[in-house]
């Protein structure tokens, strides 16, 4: 079908095409959908009609698609009618437990990167990793495939790095990790991701004190100088075909195994790493439930390392609670400063962050390699290598945990009577920290003022709700009496402002 091209400054965030609802009949079209631009260049668009703005024989054309197409209006563009690409029936043998081949699980990722299938055919190829999973075979080829999509990084010297597939609120180890390796002498250049799902992100809350965003020759450039680097992996092009999964991915709420291990895998081989340790937290809530899962996932990522020439090491430690005390963008910032500082009361935070370098440390052919990462944090010297890193990312390199500014507006949770917290429900801290603004306004998150064991006494504040945004911080807190995220046995809890007023008993057994 030619129809002459009409443009009139039309903005589309996705190559769309508009004509008169005639035309889309004579395309075999029984509503918008995909069809194919056949010139002046090939190109795969998604169709919608009118029946008043255009005449039969017209299209509407934005912005986008003029420049791609190098039109000006008035010229014949030439419209064929929708085929399935390739990648559709290869979607369907996935829906169909039927394995694909390395060819196959390539030519799906060639067409999610080019713009072929549509997000809500992505969607349908992960809801079906989702519930029938991948082979080995499989995640090995979509592994490579992913790197084959993007840039690949190469340094002169090994490359270190680690990894944590989250379900932990506060994981806010990775810059002390990359401070004490770098320290040691590691070179460990880190990208690290945003909140999918979570209420934060390490990308989320480093970007509160240094730019994140930057590209491949910005990131070895600071890695060679210093060692070390923490950055968001979307602001290059490695793996491309990741961002545009993970788009798919948020609205869906999943987090498919098999997509995990590739996503986290081809990430580490396109930054050139050889050397891996993956942090897998365990516990209620988490994405490792039990400890048999655990180990099996583990192994699962230490047989892909090999298979790609990786060395893998794995850690399997405690997600039962958040780590450290602080959920949200500025809150885990200023706490992982604190830790850095060597602040008491983070004694889990220390421990995790100087167990996971540790691990690394030995990987680089160190002796006592917890022991070692311990005194490079207690010694000060990491705080130093942290601040050099800061400043290469044009932060302020005398930073200190008192220059980070969390939300202005907070609200304390009391206990009403003496007890012990039992447990803690790391989905609903979440959700209200989330609630609260978290990731996207920085400010907005949790802090926790007692932790699974921890002794409450009567009127003790046990959690303390901060926001950028009042009307936030009220639904937030509202959240929070109603998910009872810490559960102390048989208690009583009342919720109170800073200024004192009470807001009544909301709940029993639960704060």
């Amino acid at each position: 079908m030619k129809l002459k091209v009409k443009g009139n400054g039309l903005e589309s965030s996705s190559p769309r095409l508009v004509i008169h609802e005639s035309d889309l009949k004579e395309l075999d079209m029984s509503g918008p959908g995909m069809a194919s631009i056949v010139s002046p260049k090939e190109m795969r668009v998604r169709i919608g009609s009118t029946s008043g703005l255009l005449s039969s024989g017209e299209v509407l054309v934005p912005n986008s698609v003029m420049d791609m197409q190098g039109l000006s209006g008035g010229e014949i563009l030439e419209l064929k009618p929708p085929a399935l690409p390739r990648s559709m029936e290869l979607i369907k043998k996935t829906m169909d437990r039927v394995p694909l081949s390395s060819p196959e699980m390539a030519t799906v990722l060639e067409e999610i990167v080019l713009g072929r299938i549509s997000k809500g055919e992505i969607a349908a190829w992960l809801t079906a990793l989702h519930v029938n999973g991948l082979t080995e075979e499989e995640v090995y080829d979509l592994t490579l495939a992913m790197v084959r999509t993007g840039d690949v990084l190469e340094f002169e010297r090994p490359v270190f790095d680690f990894h944590s597939i989250g379900g932990v609120p506060g994981n806010k180890i990775t810059p002390i990790v990359v401070s004490i390796a770098a320290e040691a002498g590691l070179l460990i250049p880190k990208t690290s991701s945003r909140a999918i799902s979570s209420a934060c992100g390490t990308a989320d809350f480093v970007e509160v004190f240094c730019d994140v965003e930057m590209g491949g020759s910005r990131i070895k450039d600071i890695s060679q100088r210093t060692g070390g680097v923490f950055a968001w992996g979307g602001a290059m092009n490695l793996t491309p075909v990741n961002r545009l999964i993970i788009e798919t991915q948020y609205p869906l709420g999943i987090d498919p195994r098999s997509i995990m291990m590739a996503s986290i895998m081809s990430k580490k081989m396109a930054m050139g790493a050889k050397r891996l340790v993956m942090d897998i937290p365990m516990g209620p809530g988490t994405k490792i439930g039990n400890p048999d899962d655990a180990r099996e996932f583990a192994q699962s990522f230490i047989s892909l390392g090999r298979r790609l020439g990786m060395e893998v090491e794995c850690a399997i430690t405690d997600g039962r609670q958040p780590l450290g005390t602080a959920i949200g963008p500025a809150l885990e910032a200023r706490e992982c400063i604190r830790a850095l500082e060597c602040e008491q009361g983070l004694k889990d935070v220390h421990e995790k962050a100087s167990g996971i370098a540790g691990m690394l440390l030995e990987l680089g052919g160190m002796q006592n390699g917890t022991a070692r990462a311990l005194e490079i944090l207690q010694s000060g010297r990491a705080l130093v290598k942290f601040r050099e890193i800061v400043g290469e990312q044009g932060g302020d390199p005398d930073l200190s945990s008192d220059d980070i500014n969390v939300g202005k507006h907070s609200f304390d949770i009391y206990a009403g009577r003496h007890g012990y917290v039992n447990t803690i429900d790391n989905k609903s801290l979440v959700a209200i920290a989330r609630t609260a603004g978290a990731p996207r306004y920085k400010g907005g998150g949790i802090i926790l003022h007692k932790k699974i064991d921890q002794r409450v006494e009567r009127g003790e504040v046990i959690m303390t709700v901060y926001s950028d945004n009042k009307e936030k911080l009220d639904r937030a807190t509202g959240m929070a009496m109603k998910l009872k995220p810490l559960w102390v046995g048989g208690l009583v809890i009342e919720k109170k402002s800073r200024n004192g007023r009470k807001a009544g008993v909301s709940f029993k057994g639960h704060s």
